[in-house]
């Protein structure tokens, strides 16, 4: 039987089940990354244009109109020209960050996985049902939420998952340092994973992403590379669950053919949906002024410095803990305390403690008025 660990949010429900929220206040929940927009109508519209395809099986590596329209975001965005073979379309990313370790450490003896802590929960999940030791890169506030290199360790990896821009401390790489990166993966041949779910969602300059920097360090056929993308965030559809995995064509080869067993191919509306959604960019911007508003208020009524990605807000506070029943008891918002979010490591360091997750996924109105109960939390 496999064991895993409570997700965060059943760790924050267990934390306030004894909590009243005030009656006071209208509930505002900022625990979780769900947009809470309208998915775009032209979304909507070719869902249901497409539905009479549901008679039809799905193919594993997705349709060409699918393929295309991922292929093409990725040129347009990143400036890389991928081929069929270096990109297959997944269900959302949830799935391929859990079922890709398994898949790539099946025939190791004593395999090795390294993440960035504070992380997304799956990739602890993947790390126990492949049975790999874990290795933990902290992302902690004296190092900008930037992970440190440590080659000794890094050595030892089989496979390294980095997500950059980081949920939840929404810190980002520049394509240096994500170069630097690829440069290591060459160096001690580890297979090298970038989560790049927040790569659309930024304040000011687009951000780069782990195949533009694989390409600006001579790695051109993105050997030991790999990056996911998804249109959850960017295209307030997370209910499409389309995603893709991109990169070296010798391991995606070999992937995709695990993949038929899986058995996680997308509907084919739902690929005519995604399709349309990967093509367009107008509705992307409309999405990314919100989130950048609501970055704006923040810096008003918190004082914190905006990110230059993701829409979170990974807020110092006095005791986490403590904090979070305070301000929903008080206030009646729900936030994330850190320590759910990351895990001790050999130093029995949890780099969450102390910070909690604030996800700006609400109306610029709902999220002000959010934002000043939080202030009168502080005080």
């Amino acid at each position: 039987m496999i064991n895993f660990e409570p997700y965060p949010f059943e760790k924050l429900n267990m934390l306030l089940k004894n909590s009243t929220p005030s009656t006071a206040y209208e509930p505002i929940v900022l625990t979780i990354g769900e947009p809470q927009f309208e998915t775009p109508t032209f979304i909507q519209e070719e869902l249901c244009k497409t539905a009479s395809q549901l008679r039809k099986y799905p193919k594993t590596g997705g349709e060409p109109l699918l393929v295309e329209s991922m292929k093409n975001f990725v040129l347009k965005r990143f400036h890389v020209a991928l081929s069929d073979e270096q990109i297959i379309p997944t269900f959302g990313t949830r799935e391929v960050l859990f079922n890709f370790p398994q898949f790539l450490l099946y025939d190791k003896k004593e395999p090795v996985m390294a993440y960035t802590n504070p992380f997304y929960q799956i990739y602890e999940g993947a790390a126990i049902a492949s049975r790999a030791k874990v290795i933990h890169i902290n992302l902690e506030e004296k190092n900008g939420f930037k992970p440190l290199i440590d080659e000794e360790v890094l050595s030892q990896c089989n496979l390294v998952i980095i997500n950059f821009p980081n949920n939840p401390t929404a810190s980002v790489l520049t394509l240096k340092e994500l170069g630097e990166w690829v440069n290591l993966a060459l160096k001690h041949d580890f297979v090298l994973m970038n989560d790049e779910c927040y790569s659309e969602i930024y304040t000011n300059k687009p951000v780069p992403s782990l195949l533009e920097a694989s390409l600006h360090v001579g790695n051109l056929d993105f050997k030991n590379v790999l990056v996911i993308n998804s249109i959850s965030k960017r295209s307030s559809a997370p209910g499409l669950r389309s995603g893709f995995i991109a990169g070296d064509a010798s391991i995606l080869k070999e992937y995709l053919g695990y993949r038929t067993y899986v058995g996680c191919a997308s509907p084919l509306p739902l690929q005519s949906a995604a399709a349309a959604a990967w093509n367009d960019e107008t509705h992307v911007a409309v999405s990314r002024e919100i989130y950048k508003n609501n970055f704006a208020l923040v810096k008003e009524i918190l004082g914190c410095e905006v990110s230059d990605a993701t829409f979170y807000v990974w807020l110092k506070v006095y005791d986490a803990l403590s904090f979070t029943c305070k301000l929903y008891e008080e206030y009646n918002v729900k936030v994330l305390p850190g320590e759910f979010l990351a895990r001790e490591d050999i130093n029995g360091v949890n780099p969450g403690i102390g910070f909690v997750r604030i996800a700006l996924v609400e109306s610029e109105e709902k999220t002000k008025e959010a934002l000043l109960r939080i202030k009168e939390c502080l005080v």
